[in-house]
């Protein structure tokens, strides 16, 4: 198992893949300033090829890690994921995390991928990468997280990679997921965030996220497995799933959220800010940073 310091907070942002290759730089090394650990990207349908936004994002930063949050198994052959991957991390210096994911159905099919047994899938993908050495590789292998929710996908994770970047979850997952994992592989939530005490607003913000991966079969069973009811997971949710995804209110109120996760078994906490304009979410970060202080070294 690889190991590795992802820091205690870091960023999880779709600017990365959307945004200007200039508004990329600018606001990774913001980030970078502030004390972030890692750096996160997601992979959808319309945005930048992983690997290509990971390079953008690395080449702007010094010390940083950073973490494609998720490279799709179906948009590369797992040799072009494992050389592209030992490439990054050869270059800049053992910074790059490679998150890997089977994605969703209609991401697949829109690819022309049958999207069937996707833990099967996953389980031949990490085998295939293994099968041929790259030439180039870094002095540490490149670290390989699953996205995983559920107890095949986190078991297999436990077996045959280094940890798991869990997505749309509150720390009620980060509990189950660490007893399923054990102490040793790195378990790395993403978690929403919204800097708003008013709570009309507050989750009229956060609504426009729900809304979104309410839409996904993928996390929609993972909550009612939870505990969530259907009628928590209808429409944009209810105030209960919304207030349990996104963490809104002042900064000592999201900061508590980041020390649940921990508490819960988490080693890293990746932040996305809402709403995610590259202005609104500096200025998040921004503010947020004093507050989580402690928790933007490795000894918070």
């Amino acid at each position: 198992m690889t190991v590795m310091d992802l820091g205690k907070v870091g960023v999880w942002h779709p600017l990365f893949t959307r945004e200007s290759a200039g508004e990329v730089r600018r606001a990774a090394a913001e980030i970078e300033r502030l004390g972030y650990g890692t750096l996160w990207y997601p992979e959808a349908p319309g945005g930048r090829e992983s690997l290509s936004a990971g390079a953008i994002v690395l080449a702007a930063t010094e010390r940083v890690n950073v973490a494609s949050g998720i490279a799709s198994i179906w948009a590369r052959d797992a040799m072009a994921a494992a050389a592209g991957a030992a490439a990054l991390g050869e270059a800049y210096g053992g910074r790059f995390v490679l998150g890997l994911g089977v994605s969703h159905k209609p991401a697949v099919q829109m690819r022309g991928h049958d999207y069937t047994r996707p833990v099967a899938a996953m389980s031949a993908y990490l085998d295939a990468m293994r099968e041929i050495p790259p030439v180039a590789a870094p002095e540490r292998p490149v670290p390989v997280l699953l996205a995983a929710l559920r107890p095949r996908m986190l078991e297999l994770a436990r077996e045959k990679a280094d940890g798991v970047h869990s997505y749309f979850v509150p720390p009620e997952h980060t509990d189950l997921a660490r007893k399923t994992l054990g102490p040793g592989p790195v378990l790395a939530p993403e978690q929403a965030v919204v800097l708003e005490t008013d709570p009309a607003r507050a989750r009229a913000i956060a609504r426009t996220h729900t809304r979104v991966y309410l839409q996904l079969p993928n996390y929609v069973n993972n909550l009612l497995h939870l505990g969530f009811s259907q009628d928590d997971v209808a429409g944009e949710g209810s105030d209960r799933l919304v207030d349990a995804i996104v963490a809104w209110g002042d900064a000592d109120a999201i900061a508590t959220r980041v020390r649940d996760h921990l508490d819960a078994g988490a080693d890293h906490v990746s932040l996305q800010p809402l709403p995610s304009g590259v202005d609104e979410s500096l200025a998040l970060l921004r503010d947020l940073a004093p507050v989580l202080g402690p928790l933007l070294t490795s000894e918070g």
